[in-house]
């Protein structure tokens, strides 16, 4: 091996890499247990319905995102309009703010007896909901807007990315040749940008099909909220099993869509030297226009549920602000905290066993720990709970043997379970973030390192991990703020007692009483809010420097 890296090395990330991917294997085995006839139950009732509205859902959601992002994209990269700069990273904040927050305040100012509705009955002499038509928000369409509200800016950072690494010369060509701004975004930019809308819309699709807050508070039953009825509520772990499966191959072929299209967009990658420069000048009604679409989808998706959740703080900051809510916001912080250093050591090994290795086979464990991106809170609770129920009925069992009473569950009843979950669903952002610093860093680092007969250690210690911070401290700061939010697994999985900032939310959301939880909610927007900024700033530098 290169720098005469052990083989422990390979076998340790091969160990981690097999244990991080047994959920995935326990809900397949899982799958094929006995249900009692329930899956068969399920199949002749209300399967059907189940899968349509899922599809149906990832469809609606992904062409709103679609519709909404890509002109946003295209007038960021590519116009000049008044605050297009504020614009650039204001349209990322509503990935700050949980959907199903944005569905109880929307709810809440359309529904019958909401502020909205009640103006115009009183405006127009209305008395009952039938002298008047209103659409109703509780339905799979309103979900659908909901969650296209705050997961359009995922195109929206891809398609933006795409459009400015477009050579600046293509445009200028278009423009002397007669084209307008809108002929060149059809004829010209939306084609070559079409692999990175593909990957945009994969994103979508999976985080949607991993949504159960919002369509739980809505009542649209998905394969997400099956799971979980089916789990809970009939008490059927194998039955429940086979729906993950169901949504696994949904996952999975969104997860081969996107990679698909990744390894067809190296061949957009040209005559980016220029990228970025050319700006179309908007005049008049145009740019006013402009301007206007990119605040309402910044009122609409961030800034009008933000003010509302201020407004609910301040009116039941009283009962927000006790000892409950501090303690919450520990829990939170510690799991959030334990999970993000985990996944950074655990990418700092893969990608440094990945880097220095010859065998194209150490490339797997990486892909292995990165395919628990993939799977749905609900789905992966799944998985965790069963081997380690296993494993903990297994060390009783043995305590029992020694005579000796056992420690009980030992991880299903702790914190273990939770830490476990969210460490296999997040490893693979800590890994994408240092294995994207790893791929700009130049093999003559390691080719001196063996000159100078430098051991692995003393490469990864002196040279990578310096090399390294930036990255780790990214990924360590998206696996947090992912961790705090993550609400279907730690609600299946958290222990007896045990509540943290997103269950706590999640639970006067479902009872109608966000108001006195709002404060918590704006800690959980406010801490996704940095990253999202530091983000932007990122790719701002990265095409700074490519232009210079």
């Amino acid at each position: 091996m290169i720098l005469g890296l052990s083989k422990w090395w390979s076998w340790l990330s091969y160990c981690l890499a097999i244990l991080l991917a047994l959920p995935l294997f326990a809900i397949v085995l899982q799958s094929f247990a006995s249900d009692g006839e329930l899956f068969s139950q399920l199949i002749e009732s209300v399967l059907p319905t189940y899968i349509a509205n899922s599809l149906l859902l990832m469809l609606l959601v992904s062409l709103l995102s679609l519709a909404i992002g890509v002109p946003a994209a295209w007038f960021i990269a590519r116009c000049q309009f008044p605050l297009s700069r504020f614009f650039q990273w204001a349209l990322l904040l509503p990935l700050a703010m949980p959907a199903y927050i944005v569905a109880y305040v929307y709810t809440d100012l359309f529904d019958y007896a909401g502020p909205i509705q009640t103006s115009l009955r009183s405006a127009f002499g209305w008395q009952s909901p039938h002298d008047y038509y209103f659409p109703e928000v509780r339905t799979l369409g309103g979900a659908a807007v909901m969650l296209a509200l705050v997961l359009f800016p995922y195109i929206y950072l891809l398609a933006r990315s795409a459009f400015m690494e477009q050579s600046h010369n293509l445009f200028q060509a278009a423009q002397l040749m007669g084209s307008s701004a809108w002929q060149s975004f059809f004829r010209l930019a939306l084609p070559m940008a079409r692999p990175a809308l593909a990957v945009g819309v994969a994103l979508v699709a999976m985080e949607t099909v991993a949504d159960f807050a919002t369509v739980d508070y809505f009542a649209v039953p998905t394969l997400t909220t099956a799971v979980y009825d089916t789990w809970l509520g009939y008490g059927s772990l194998s039955a429940a099993a086979k729906l993950s499966v169901l949504i696994l191959l949904v996952v999975f072929t969104m997860v081969g869509v996107e990679r698909f299209a990744r390894r067809k967009q190296a061949l957009y990658q040209q005559g980016v030297q220029d990228a970025g420069q050319f700006k179309y000048q908007l005049k008049g009604w145009r740019k006013w226009a402009v301007f206007s679409y990119c605040t309402m989808l910044l009122a609409t998706g961030f800034l009008i549920p933000f003010l509302i959740l201020v407004n609910y703080s301040y009116h039941y900051f009283e009962q927000s602000w006790h000892d409950e809510f501090w303690q919450l916001s520990i829990n939170s912080l510690m799991v959030a905290t334990i999970v993000s250093i985990t996944c950074v050591l655990l990418a700092l090994l893969l990608m440094f066993v990945k880097r220095v290795s010859p065998y194209r086979q150490d490339l797997l464990p990486s892909r292995l720990v990165s395919t628990g991106y993939a799977l749905p809170g609900t789905v992966l609770a799944i998985g965790v709970l069963a081997p380690l129920t296993y494993i903990d009925f297994a060390i009783n069992d043995i305590y029992q043997w020694l005579g000796m009473k056992g420690p009980g569950l030992l991880f299903t009843g702790s914190l273990a379970a939770l830490v476990i979950a969210f460490t296999v669903r997040f490893a693979a952002i800590a890994i994408g973030s240092i294995e994207n610093r790893y791929k700009t860093m130049s093999p003559s680092y390691d080719m001196a390192a063996m000159t100078m007969a430098q051991k692995p250690w003393q490469l990864f210690y002196r040279i990578h991990l310096p090399l390294l911070r930036k990255a780790m401290f990214v990924g360590a700061l998206l696996v947090f703020i992912e961790s705090m939010k993550e609400l279907p697994a730690a609600l299946l999985l958290k222990p007896i007692g045990f509540e943290n900032l997103a269950t706590y939310v999640f639970q006067y959301v479902s009872d109608e009483q966000l108001e006195q939880g709002a404060l918590a909610a704006i800690v959980i927007v406010l801490v996704g809010l940095f990253p999202l900024i530091y983000l932007n700033k990122s790719i701002e530098q990265n095409y700074a420097d490519v232009n210079h």
